[in-house]
């Protein structure tokens, strides 16, 4: 990474001349984009761990070339926060690596910004680390909506198959599955958005798959570790809220872009020939079937967007994901250069001002949640 890329991290650490500070037992990583709020509040949640302030824990921001916001500076000030700008969008995956690059943690703890983290979540994950066996690679948690409901976080390797039955099922249904929530159980996959890592697993694997932009990479990051010996497991005994799912958001013209892109590119990797045909086809009818849409909606900006996502889809077919990845930095710098032209943090998505009140029937942190 060139010197003119991003703005070195700063990291804040009060101890007495002379007295030796031992690493951090976990590091957490948040990748921030446009979601400045939500990413000060889960760090002031984290911050009142005694974990946190102990310095047991410390916690790494990459920012993805957000526009400027006030609270950057209050950052950068916070003990044991470190924060780190890049000039241009290299997706989820780059942007935990490199997180994860600064990280002195034994194990990595990725966590969306628009999650809540309950007082009784840290200590039980950092009382849980040495009880794992040894080749525990990946670890995910229970999640909740904001309305205390349960939200799936595990689910089965894809497949052409299984992705188009799963269509029929709710949106919050069709990649997960249910593991039970009276034990601790193996499955094939967790969210990234709330994933423990062993740092040996993620070197081992070298990191997430950086041809991933956004969506898939943990998947594909599970899969890996099966495949070198490490297992993944899913841990019901702690929870936390996940406010802005992708089943719970209007999925913009951009943002159907990336899930293609990132399901192509899964493809490409764990796909067989003739599946990865059949995938190319059906994506391109569905490219040509939304931007005649949009161009009936009078949407042109719209039916460009799908347009190149046809584009994309016959680079994929044609062995080209080069081409596919040059089309998608075109579409994110037209996202940036949006998100720069409007006011400070806007985001298409709402941002929730407060963590969502626990009501009576709801999830009550840690034990369990409602039907």
């Amino acid at each position: 990474m060139s010197a003119t890329a991003c703005v070195t991290p700063q990291i804040v650490v009060d101890t007495p001349r002379g007295q030796r500070v031992n690493p951090p037992t976990l590091s957490i990583v948040i990748v921030n984009y446009v979601h400045w709020d939500d990413t000060i509040r889960l760090v002031r949640a984290l911050r009142s761990s005694d974990a946190v302030r102990s310095r047991r824990v410390e916690i790494i921001i990459i920012d993805n070339n957000s526009p400027y916001h006030p609270i950057i500076p209050r950052l950068r000030r916070t003990r044991g926060v470190s924060l780190l700008r890049w000039r241009k969008n290299r997706g989820f995956a780059r942007a935990v690596n490199e997180a994860c690059r600064l990280g002195r943690g034994d194990w990595f703890l990725l966590l969306n910004p628009d999650t809540h983290v309950g007082p009784a979540f840290l200590p039980h994950l950092l009382a849980t680390l040495e009880a794992w066996p040894a080749r525990t690679g990946i670890v995910g948690y229970g999640l909740t909506n904001p309305d205390g409901t349960r939200q799936l976080s595990t689910g089965p390797f894809p497949s052409l198959a299984s992705s188009l039955a799963r269509l029929l099922l709710p949106r919050a249904r069709s990649k997960y599955t249910a593991p039970p929530i009276d034990r601790v159980s193996e499955v094939d996959w967790v969210t990234g958005c709330c994933l423990l890592v062993r740092r040996d697993c993620f070197t081992d694997l070298g990191g997430l798959d950086p041809n991933f932009f956004l969506y898939y990479e943990d998947v594909d990051l599970c899969r890996r570790a099966h495949a070198q010996g490490w297992s993944v497991w899913f841990d019901p005994q702690a929870w936390m809220t996940h406010y802005r799912p992708l089943h719970l958001r209007v999925v913009s013209p951009p943002l159907r872009v990336f899930t293609r892109h990132a399901l192509l590119t899964y493809a490409d990797k764990h796909w067989g020939r003739w599946t990865r045909l059949a995938l190319n086809g059906i994506l391109r009818l569905e490219a040509s079937a939304r931007r005649l849409a949009a161009r009936w909606r009078g949407d042109e900006q719209s039916a460009e967007t799908f347009t190149q996502l046809g584009h994309i889809v016959r680079d994929f077919g044609r062995g080209d994901p080069r081409q596919a990845q040059a089309r998608l930095d075109a579409i994110v710098r037209q996202q940036d250069r949006h998100h720069a032209t409007h006011s400070l943090d806007r985001d298409p998505q709402p941002q929730s001002a407060r963590p969502a009140p626990r009501l009576p029937g709801q999830y009550q942190e840690p034990c369990g949640v409602s039907a």
